[in-house]
């Protein structure tokens, strides 16, 4: 695999389709060089402004991809997916295997989404996969296999010393007499490997290419597997010369994944679960033991029984016709149809869940676009014109269904028999049928003048079935300037300077993603069972408030930066400043009954502002013609704040509450109490620590200590929302860094790659429960809670961390083996670490947790912590 290279910004003479926006394109090259189970693992930490966040260690799975924060409070966070022309989501990428990629091209201001209308509205990723080359056929083989180990657990009592202190407090606890870690009880050693094989040729005329993959991965957490099998098809064929070529393509995959159906119950149970336990079943019963002094925790054990079980099987295909009648006129026909079904199957054993509970469920969505492009393009003289016009019709197709059944009496037939459970819930039974369609026209001019001044406009309609007649469509206009000062005369008096660009752009963007395809329309559901005479009948009600004048929410984007290549573009700058301001943004209201019918309604009202500072570096301090060392880097500044969720209504004033809680601990002694931690405050950036300020650990009196709480506002100590209480930091982080290292020297190469967060806090709700020893000896504690003798969880600020990190991703080292006389094109032996160190000051277990998604664990590290893994691996690549 070929060296690092300073990762750029596309300039105008790279892509002249792109004149005045900002792009990003990362290559094969440039890609992380570990081995993944999710393609956008390859550009993680690569492109300023990206924000990748993986699930846990085993899973392979994506929590998050944000492209310049968070754009909705509802959702339509993620940014567009599109592989080879085929519009999907993040989860369309678990069915391409990552070594199928050719590149990657990331669109983030205003001129280049807005060509993507309201499916566009949080950015872009353009995914084109390698196509079939050369007239002879060529075979390629990769893979890789590791292991992967639990390298750090929390510091709970042992059994010896849950013994000494049940001793010392002179306390009645119950021993059975083992000496059991349940932290490494619930832990294996994970093994994974990754295959994939390519078939690849053509002729002047034609080429094609065919791509199978597979992957398997073993997580440190016995139960978990994933296995994913993927197959990858392309071809084109030109006909009457050039005038005519035509693409096909198709990529498909099926995945099986085996989880843990409740992190926070199983991590909590082996944690605090009483250490004299024995880790296998009761040999008289053949049950697991549990204890009836923690109502909370099971255990451990019997949590890795528990089946959680997801099929996914997908498939998208894909067809353009590309007719040139002459060098200035191109018109594409382009066509996809892409389906994807989802099985999920859980069952929870009565020795876990009261008289066990089996669910199944199947989801089915189906996507069918086309549209066809006009583009025109002229030059006389210095002058340079590309017209390009758009029709498009996408309709989807989205359908389910769920079932919950319990009172079983027996574990054996796990999901697969629902018969088995003698009660079918009624809220657990439902099925869904939704159809929403989009229509969308768009104009794009790109006009430059001597390749040094280049404006680009575009305006787009769109037109969605989710709205009603009176705003049913969107209009969203951009224009984006940009100077080519590199090109000018004057600039060759400064020969150092080999590229000089300054952009700036305005567009606005629309989002729909919030609004379920019939939020406008009066709907029945059912809602019961009620008796009439001998028989029994379901009855109907509306869902919910109607609201007919829901409409876009919109996006409006201010670009501006600035690209500069310096000493033969060996030292790369680019910054670049965004401004977005997001308006009659939608939101779930609380409003009064009556005048309404429901409590809830879902209008365009808020507003919200994110904004930024990005800036790129690479740099190549050292190359000859045996070595080459590169270092990149890229720095993203983020703002985030909450301008507003109140308004009028049809006459009428609705608000949100002005501290609404977003997430909250949990688990024993936390129900009911003062426990929520992370809020959205109007005015403030979207999740913040609202908390009572804490004096310290002050003396109960009885030999115990509480965390005292501070009198904020003189009127005596008050835990309630808008009394002692203040914000008390941010859980989104005000800086993300990412940075790769490569060095080549001769056949050998090493490649460093790392990321950070910076300017957030952790709420560490672990140790705030782990310290109490009111909960022992029901529930362990940790080695220091003992000694410290804090009998209190109240939440305050005095667990309240700093979450600034620096992660040191992967070190990958590769050997390019020489080949002389053989049938073997190209050979390649590596080496790699993954998750190889984090440097914090955080004292949990780490601090790489959900601080990008506003739900329930943002900020917040509550009794879930997936322990931290390390993965040793080898591969092999080679070419015929």
């Amino acid at each position: 695999m070929p060296p690092d290279t300073v990762l750029k910004v596309e300039s105008p003479t790279e892509s002249q389709d792109r004149l005045s926006g900002l792009t990003d394109r990362i290559t094969e090259q440039d890609m992380n060089k570990t081995p993944m189970a999710n393609p956008i693992e390859a550009i993680s930490g690569r492109v300023a402004g990206l924000a990748v966040q993986k699930g846990d260690n085993a899973r392979a799975s994506l929590q998050a991809v944000r492209l310049r924060g968070t754009t909705s409070l509802i959702t339509g966070n993620d940014p567009l997916i599109i592989v080879d022309g085929v519009f999907g989501d993040l989860q369309m990428l678990n069915s391409v295997y990552p070594s199928d990629i050719e590149s990657f091209t990331i669109l983030k201001d205003a001129s280049e989404t807005a060509q993507y209308g309201s499916r566009g509205a949080s950015g872009v990723i353009q995914i084109t996969t390698k196509k079939g080359v050369g007239s002879k056929m060529h075979v390629s083989y990769s893979g890789s296999c590791g292991m992967t180990f639990a390298y750090k657990r929390l510091g709970m009592l042992s059994a010896g010393r849950y013994r000494e202190t049940v001793n010392a407090l002179g306390i009645d606890a119950l021993d059975k007499g083992f000496d059991t870690d349940f932290q490494k009880e619930i832990e294996q050693v994970g093994f994974r490997q990754n295959h994939h094989v390519a078939f690849n040729g053509g002729s002047t005329g034609s080429n094609y290419r065919i791509a199978l993959g597979y992957i398997d991965r073993e997580g440190v957490i016995k139960g978990e597997r994933l296995k994913n099998f993927f197959s990858n098809m392309n071809m084109s064929q030109k006909v009457f010369g050039d005038k005519v070529i035509t693409y096909l393509g198709m990529f498909a995959s099926i995945r099986n994944n085996s989880v843990i159906p409740d992190e926070q119950k199983l991590f909590y149970s082996a944690a605090s679960f009483n250490p004299t336990f024995p880790n296998h079943r009761n040999p008289n019963t053949g049950s697991w033991e549990q204890t009836t002094t923690a109502n909370q925790i099971t255990h451990p054990l019997a949590w890795i029984e528990v089946n959680d079980d997801e099929s996914n099987s997908h498939i998208s295909t894909h067809a353009l016709l590309e007719f040139t009648p002459d060098n200035r006129f191109t018109v594409k026909m382009f066509g996809s149809y892409s389906h994807n079904v989802i099985e999920h199957g859980q069952f929870f054993p009565t020795y876990v869940w009261a008289h066990g509970q089996a669910y199944r469920s199947t989801r089915k969505s189906e996507a069918l676009v086309g549209n066809i492009t006009c583009n025109y393009k002229e030059s006389v003289g210095k002058h340079s014109v590309n017209l390009l016009a758009l029709a498009e019709l996408q309709r989807e197709t989205e359908s389910g269904y769920e079932v919950t059944v319990t009172d079983f009496n027996t574990n054996d037939f796990g999901y697969h028999n629902l018969q088995g459970g003698a009660t079918r819930l009624w809220e657990g039974t439902t099925s869904f049928y939704d159809r929403p369609s989009l229509a969308s026209f768009m104009g794009k001019m790109d006009y430059a003048f001597d390749h040094r001044y280049s404006i680009t406009a575009t305006i787009r309609a769109d037109g969605s079935s989710k709205f009603g007649a009176r705003h049913r469509w969107g209009v969203f206009p951009s224009v984006s300037v940009a100077w080519m000062a590199g090109k000018e005369a004057f600039m060759r008096n400064f020969p150092v300077v080999n590229d000089l660009k300054l952009r700036a752009g305005y567009g606005l963007a629309g989002n729909q993603s919030g609004i379920s395809s019939y939020a406008t329309r009066t709907m029945l559901s059912p809602d019961g069972v009620a008796p009439i005479g001998d028989l029994s009948s379901v009855t109907l009600s509306t869902m919910k408030n109607i609201n007919p004048d829901l409409k876009w929410e919109v996006k409006r984007t201010f670009d501006a930066g600035v690209d500069i290549a310096l000493f033969e573009n060996r030292l790369y700058f680019s910054a670049g400043y965004y401004r977005s301001t997001i308006s009659d943004m939608l939101y779930l209201y609380h409003v009064a009954v009556p005048p309404f019918i429901h409590h809830t309604l879902l209008a365009n009202i808020g507003s919200m502002r994110n904004s930024g500072t990005e800036i790129s570096l690479g740099v190549i301090p050292l190359r000859t013609a045996e070595s080459q060392l590169s270092v990149n880097l890229n720095a993203t500044f983020q703002q985030n704040k909450l301008l507003s969720l109140s308004g009028y209504y049809n006459g009428e004033i609705i608000s949100a509450p002005k501290y609404r809680s977003i997430a909250s601990l949990n688990g024993a002694g936390f129900h009911g109490g003062y426990n929520h931690v992370v809020y959205q405050v109007v005015g403030q950036p979207l999740g913040v620590f609202y908390l009572p300020k804490s004096t310290g650990l002050v003396s109960d009196g009885k030999g115990g200590y509480t965390y005292g709480v501070a009198d904020l506002n003189g009127g005596g100590v008050s835990l309630e929302d808008g009394e002692d209480r203040y914000i008390a930091g941010q859980a989104m982080p005000k800086l993300l860094i990412g940075s790769n290292v490569g060095f080549r020297f001769r056949r050998c190469d090493l490649s460093i790659q790392l990321n950070g967060a910076f300017g957030h806090k952790i709420y560490n709700g672990t140790a705030l429960t782990y310290m109490n020893m009111n909960a022992f000896p029901g529930y362990n504690v940790m080695n220091e809670a003992p000694s410290r003798c804090i009998k209190d969880q109240t939440a305050t600020d005095y667990w309240l961390e700093r979450g600034d990190y620096l992660n040191v991703d992967y070190i990958a080292f590769g050997w390019n083996v020489p080949l002389t006389g053989t049938y073997v094109n190209s050979l390649r032996l590596s080496v790699m670490v993954d998750n190889v160190f984090t440097f914090t000051g955080y004292s949990g277990l780490t601090p790489m947790i959900n601080h990008s998604v506003v739900s329930s664990t943002l900020g917040l590290d509550d009794k879930r912590g997936y322990p931290p893994a390390r993965t040793f691996s080898v591969g092999f690549n080679v070419t015929f």
